[in-house]
């Protein structure tokens, strides 16, 4: 599949470069695609991505439908649509093999949320006199306290970071910035860590500005953060399937029930679209109307 590989090749410098596309982001259109050629592998479809026709698509699809779930399915047919329309843009194809191809209709998936008392547990199960302890506390803080995707938070600089406004500069995806609001404790957490562990340790040279840092003097990794949270989670018996974005679930939820308007939410999150913040508002139904009984004048 010589040709697909080629044609991927330079879709991802069009990710990359026209999109702006982060790495993270672009690897895992990379890895949809991927899922149509291992397809034409296993059956032997000898075809390139100028010729292969919307039937042999379907028949991709269908096959695709019996091993992943609709959520998966709809996310790799928005990535070959994305592929092709590519294809067309840049005068490789002439017409566009996805127009009749349906995407599974899906339910909204609501995220799962922590009480801020199991974010409290969370937390306060961290063992401070550990190597890592007081990082991994500062780090978590961070994440709830300013709502951050972990991408964004083993990003994160201490040039970032403007304690005397308040505020951190969060770069997010597609290189897009924003400034996000930190709470006093949020900024005293910090900088204990910085004062008492980070200033002490060894720093490998292109990580002095990364904040949090591992035993290496490096940035961490994002699989470092989900095993910190993990490890947390069955050491209080909590038994729910978190991740690090769950603390930025809760950030929001936590937000709207206390009252914060849904666009000030959207802001501090980074999100595009106020459509992909209003999941929230599906969370606490008897929080909305609370809202309206106080702040409605017929009520």
């Amino acid at each position: 599949m010589q040709s697909w590989k080629s044609f991927l090749k330079n879709y991802a410098h069009y990710l990359r470069i026209e999109r702006g596309m982060s790495e993270n982001t672009m690897q895992s259109y990379l890895f949809d695609l991927q899922k149509i050629t291992n397809y034409l592998e296993e059956f032997s479809i000898v075809v390139s991505p100028m010729e292969i026709s919307e039937d042999e698509i379907k028949n991709f699809v269908y096959h695709l439908s019996k091993k992943v779930s609709a959520r998966t399915q709809a996310r790799v047919i928005s990535g070959l649509k994305s592929f092709f329309q590519y294809l067309m843009v840049e005068d490789y194809r002439k017409d566009f093999p996805m127009e009749l191809i349906e995407t599974p209709k899906l339910g909204r998936k609501l995220p799962d949320t922590l009480s801020l008392e199991e974010i409290n547990q969370l937390i306060a199960a961290i063992d401070l006199s550990k190597e890592g302890g007081e990082r991994n506390k500062a780090m978590l803080e961070t994440l709830y306290g300013c709502g951050l995707r972990v991408s964004e938070l083993v990003e994160l600089k201490i040039s970032d970071l403007f304690f005397e406004e308040g505020f951190i500069k969060v770069t997010g995806k597609g290189n897009k910035q924003r400034f996000v609001p930190m709470s006093d404790y949020t900024i005293k957490v910090i900088l204990g860590y910085q004062s008492q562990v980070r200033v002490h340790q060894p720093i490998q040279k292109g990580f002095e500005d990364i904040l949090f840092l591992n035993r290496r003097g490096k940035k961490l990794t994002r699989a470092m953060v989900f095993t910190v949270i993990k490890q947390l989670a069955e050491k209080i018996g909590l038994h729910k399937n978190i991740s690090p974005h769950t603390f930025r679930h809760s950030f929001a939820t936590h937000l709207l029930e206390n009252g914060a308007d849904l666009r000030a939410i959207q802001m501090m999150l980074g999100h595009e679209s106020i459509t992909t913040t209003e999941v929230y508002v599906h969370l606490d139904r008897s929080h909305l109307n609370k809202v309206m009984l106080q702040f409605h004048p017929r009520a």
